[in-house]
Parts: structure tokens; sequence; C-alpha cells
């Protein structure tokens, strides 16, 4: 099994060298006790456990799983002490407020966390995934008894947190949800069945906090009438210390194509009539009050997406320098010549620089989305703040879905570069294809997100979040469309963001005449459109930073070669699929599909 690898050279420089987050945020006055240097030594800790101590449970817990018994979960013994020692370190609590025991770390050290701990081993993060951004949003939310009860304990991973949405009769259509709460004095007791719920059960942690959408007694239908719900594995007592068991168990586990390791339960609630949940905000407000969890889950995925693809393209890489097969493809008829490693051959070198370009694309992306939630959680200005939560809520959907089309296919070209024994359980990057699929599945599917960012994000305020990002990167494109080396570059990439703007106001003109039909078919390949423009964008703005330095050694030389590789073999894609957009066949509409 090949080690582990954090590619920390190409962290460092989004943060410090493109994005410079030193020179921002870390001006804010609730980030200015922390440095650059501050941020360096974090990430290495980071490194170290991800690399000593996550990375070789990784695959003995794909080879173990999960065991269920009568209700109980226990997960692989390995994983009980890397939770301990992540624990330990504070990761867990790394971005809660101090005042309930967490760091207080800015947001954009989060991606470039999970970026190493969920490449070594992503079934062992699913049981912390949830577990900040459902403290944060109790945090947000609560009231000050949920905050002082909840937030220390989950700050300090005694406790865990799950979101309960998805029940057997409604999965990606939240307003079916059935699960009802009748009011009883100061609580709620709940009955329902919700499944697939991520780390719903296991042993790692004392109690277990599930965050659930239900709806209250005569709540009108759809999403109007749900309302969000703490609900405790285990009743909190008034001390804070662990009551008795709650009425929701654990009725099963999935048997799943990957992430064995990972508890996918279906929770039962009620079955006793004695399932006590606690309201959070408002009754009838818990869609929107969701929607914060929802879409940091959301980053979280592309987040996720983003590791595993880093760690395919990384042993792809390594075991591409290491491979002996076959000769140099101008001496295959010299049967005396030299074997040489795969990487010599042009075939695997197209695979390897496609699979770096999305891959370090993907990685500037998502480090730039929590960036601007950085700035506009911070900031003092009103227009500043409002122009930076725009830039996030668009750009969410594309993490969530791009990041996780793409960073499969990254997975699958790194396993063809092994050949055969990449199919094979030897080497690392099966269980990352098989662990990576149902990113594009869950925290909403990708189609879902592709209505999302078609028919919310771009349309929202009139157009205005579409048309101030399109801004930023005029303003870009302006800045360096005479560069002496990347001007073709920026031309060329430019030329792809106006064929983007006109397919955008193409499918809103279709939308505003009437014709909803044809959009909505044609929401997935927008975003990926929409995906390979903003890839783009930060692979070119990386470019014209690395262009200064090429002296300095060949990481920044291949830097420039990157974004020349994207604009010009990958970024084309935007231009054919623009054409089978304005001009493509509505057939898929009309067809019965009858055998």
């Amino acid at each position: 099994m090949a080690d582990y690898i954090v590619d920390m050279k190409d962290i460092q420089f989004v943060l410090f060298e493109q994005l410079r987050v030193q020179d921002k945020v870390l001006k804010f006055p609730r980030y200015s006790s922390f440095s650059k240097d501050d941020m360096v030594m974090l990430l290495e800790e980071a490194k170290k456990l991800a690399v000593e101590k996550i990375a070789p449970t990784n695959p003995i817990g794909d080879k173990k799983g999960c065991k269920f018994d009568k209700g109980e979960v226990k997960v692989p013994q390995e994983f009980h002490e890397v939770y301990k020692l992540y624990c330990e370190a504070g990761w867990v609590g790394a971005h809660a407020s101090p005042e309930y025991g967490g760091q207080g770390l800015p947001g954009f050290l989060a991606p470039a966390v999970g970026d190493i701990f969920i490449g070594a081993g992503c079934a062992f993060n699913t049981y912390v995934g949830l577990t900040s951004a459902g403290s944060r949003l109790i945090e947000t939310f609560g009231t000050d008894q949920m905050k002082k009860t909840y937030v220390p304990p989950m700050a300090a991973g005694k406790w865990t947190g799950t979101m309960l949405l998805t029940e057997p009769q409604a999965g990606s259509a939240v307003g079916d949800i059935t699960t009802v709460g009748k009011k009883e004095g100061d609580h709620f007791l709940l009955t329902g069945t919700k499944n697939f719920i991520t780390a719903g059960e296991h042993d790692l942690a004392e109690n277990i906090i599930h965050l659930v959408l239900s709806r209250t007694e005569g709540a009108p239908k759809g999403i109007k009438g749900l309302s969000l719900f703490i609900v405790p594995k285990f009743l909190p007592n008034p001390d804070g210390s662990i009551g008795k068991r709650n009425d929701i168990v654990c009725s099963r586990i999935e048997e799943k194509m990957g992430l064995h390791g990972s508890a996918t339960c279906q929770l039962t609630m009620g079955d006793n009539g004695k399932c006590v949940g606690y309201l959070i905000g408002e009754e009838r407000k818990g869609i929107q009050i969701m929607f914060h969890l929802m879409n940091e889950a959301r980053i979280g995925v592309g987040v996720q997406s983003l590791a595993q693809a880093s760690a395919a393209y990384l042993y792809a890489l390594q075991y591409s320098k290491e491979r002996i097969q076959g000769t140099e493809f101008h001496k295959l008829r010299d049967v005396d010549a030299e074997r040489v490693p795969i990487l010599k051959h042009p075939d695997v070198r197209m695979m390897l620089a496609t699979m770096k370009a999305y891959v370090e694309g993907m990685r500037a992306l998502l480090y730039a989305t929590a960036y601007y939630g950085d700035i506009a959680d911070s900031t003092p200005d009103a227009e500043e703040k409002a122009k930076y939560f725009g830039f996030m809520d668009l750009l969410t959907p594309i993490c969530k879905a791009y990041c996780s089309d793409m960073a499969f296919q990254v997975a699958c070209t790194a396993l063809q570069v092994y050949g055969g024994y990449g199919y094979t359980s030897e080497y690392p990057v099966e269980q990352l294809v098989r662990d990576l699929k149902v990113n594009s599945i869950y925290e909403g599917t990708n189609g879902i997100q592709a209505l999302d960012l078609l028919g919310r994000k771009v349309s929202s305020k009139g157009g205005l979040l579409f048309m101030n990002y399109i801004n930023e990167i005029n303003t870009f494109v302006e800045a360096n469309k005479s560069h002496p080396t990347l001007g073709p570059l920026v031309e060329a990439f430019d030329k792809a963001k106006t064929t983007l703007t006109e397919v955008t106001m193409h499918l809103g003109g279709l939308s505003m005449g009437g014709d909803q039909a044809y959009p909505v078919l044609n929401a997935t390949p927008f975003l990926e459109m929409f995906g390979d423009v903003v890839c783009a964008y930060y692979l070119l703005e990386q470019a014209v930073i690395a262009s200064k330095k090429v002296s300095e050694g060949q990481y920044y030389k291949e830097k420039v070669q990157t974004a020349e590789f994207f604009i010009k073999n990958l970024l084309p894609r935007v231009l054919w699929r623009a054409e089978s957009i304005v001009k493509g066949s509505r057939v898929p509409l009309e067809m019965t599909f009858e055998q």
C-alpha cells in the first residue's frame, strides 16, 4: 500500500500566495491574534496526524466495516484511538467560538484541513464532519440554554452531530417529509423514520445530537410546514451530564458500495411515544434554518471530493514514477530498448495533466469560497458583506456538484493509470473510486444542485449575484489581457466566459417567455459549463502569480503550464456545451421510453 501524500506546497500556495489570507482575513479583529506562521503550524500538525494515524486506518476500516447488533453500531476499533487524538488536538471545535470551548479559527482553514484529513480517510471523517457544522447551527439559532448545553461537548468531540432529513418516501423531495412532532410542555414528541443518516449511530462518542426536520401538528404541506428540532440520543440533565436514553433507535445500517467504515443508518423515532425533541428557532421556519447547515454540508462534500481526488492523483503520480513497463514510444520497434517508468508514456502524461488541472482548480475554488465567507462574516462594510455572501451563494452548488463529478472522473483516471493493478484492493485507488461515488448523490443530488444554480442562484435578485461574480472576473480579464506571456490564454478564457454569459441570458429568456422545461432539461450541462469557467479563472489567476516566480523553481513553471493545459485542452468543452444547449434537441422531453 502506497504512503499517503499531502500536497502541502499547493495548499499553502492557494492560501498565502493566491488568496493572501494573511493580508485580508487575518487582519480582521476577530482573527488578529492569529498569524500566517500559526496557520502553517496548524497545517503541519494536521498533516502529521493524517499521515501517521488516520491514513493507516483507512483500508482497515474499508475491510472491517461497521457492525450492527440490536440497535447498536460498532465502528472499526482502529478508529477509536484516532478519534481520541483528533479530539485532543482540538480539531472538532477548531472553528467554534472560544466562548464555548472552540478555537475560533478562520473559515478558510476548514477546507485546507479537510483536504488533508479526508484524503487520508474519508470514512473516519464522516463521524466528525457534521459535528462542528451542527454545533455552529445551534450556536447561531439556539437558545442560551441550548448553546450552553450542546455546543461545548460537541466542540470537544464528546458528543457528535448529525442531520436528519431523508425519509424512505422523501429523499430529495424534502417537502414530502411525514415525521411529525406533538407539543408537550417545553418540548415536542416526535414520531417518524429517517434513513441514509451518516454517523447516525456509533460508539465513538458518549452522545449523538440529531438535528431533525419534522412537521408539527396542523402544519401545512410542503417545506413551509417544516420545523427543526434537537433530538439527543441521550437526554441531557440540567447540569449538562447525560440522562436517560431518548426514544430514537437505529433500526438498521446500509450495506454500501463504499465508505464501509462509515455507519449509514436508519433511525426510528417514537416507537414508544417518547422521542423528545426541542424546537430550534420559530415553528415552521425549519427549512430556512436548516439551509445554513445544508449549504455548509454541500461545500463540505466539495472538500471531501477534492481531498479524495487529490489523494488519487498523487497516488497515481507516485505509481507512474515507479512502475516500469514498456519502452519510450519512439523506441517501440527496438526489443532491446530500455524499459522505462510509465510516466514516460504520453497517454499517461495526458491523464496526469488532466487530473492535476482539475484537482488544483477545485482546490482554488473551494478555498476561495471559504475565504469569501470569512470576509462576509467579518467585514463591517455592508456592501462588501453582501457581495461576498453572494459569491458564496452562487458558488455553493458548483462546489458540491462540479467538484464531486470531476473528482470521480479524477479517481477513475487514477485507476486507469494503474491499469489492472488499480482494479485490485492491493492499491488504494479502487477504494477511492468506491468511496467517492456517493458524493454526487448525497446532500442533494447533483441534478438538484444544477436546478439550484440555474433556477435560484443565477436569477437571484434579478441576476445580481451572477453579474457581480462575472464583473469580478471581468476586472481580472481587463487587468491581464495584455499580459506579455499569458495574454492569449486570457483572451481564450474571456471567450469562454462570454459564452457562459450568453447561454445564461438565453436560458433566462426562455424561462421568462414561459418555456421552463427546456432550461431545466439543460441545468446539468449548464452547471458543468459554469464549473469549467470558474476553474479556468482560478487557474489563470494562479498562472499570473506564478509567472513572476518561474525562476524560483519547477513548481511555479508548472502552475503556468497547468493553466495553459486547462484552457487549451479542457475549457473548449464550454463552447460545444453552449452549442448543444442553444441548438440542442427537446427529444428527451418528448420520449416515452417504452420497451
